[in-house]
């Protein structure tokens, strides 16, 4: 499920990011994805290719991945994101909720270390937050 305003569109200078059309309210579920789940020895080599870049760590133990489908894998990374990523281990899915209202217009955005307001330093340079 992706909310029908949701759009993929280049973001000026980090590539693709998801938009949004319309306004929306915080507390919003904005996409729940199935994901495709893989061992760690296929995570290794996932990690000699740009997928890397796309993958989530899995479950409860971290000992997998996965690669999310529909928008999840476009959604930039922000120290101050207006959404959050909720892993759901026993139905494989990725749900993205608004953690605060969300502008017509706006980019939606995560925290790529788990919590939307976690600012620990990242495996590559965050040059916009």
């Amino acid at each position: 499920m992706i909310l029908p305003f949701l759009f993929v569109a280049n973001t000026g200078g980090r590539g693709r990011g998801v938009f949004s059309s319309e306004y929306i309210e915080a507390g919003t579920v904005v996409e729940m994805s199935p994901v495709i789940i893989m061992s760690n020895e296929e995570r290794k080599l996932l990690d000699q290719t740009l997928l890397h870049d796309y993958i989530f760590e899995w479950g409860y133990e971290s000992d997998r991945c996965c690669m999310a489908l529909g928008y999840v894998p476009l959604y930039n990374h922000s120290y101050t994101s207006n959404c959050e990523y909720e892993m759901d281990f026993e139905n494989a899915l990725i749900s993205i909720r608004t953690v605060r209202p969300v502008q017509a217009g706006e980019e939606l955005s995560i925290n790529y270390n788990g919590e939307w307001n976690d600012k620990k330093p990242l495996w590559f340079e965050v040059t916009s937050t």
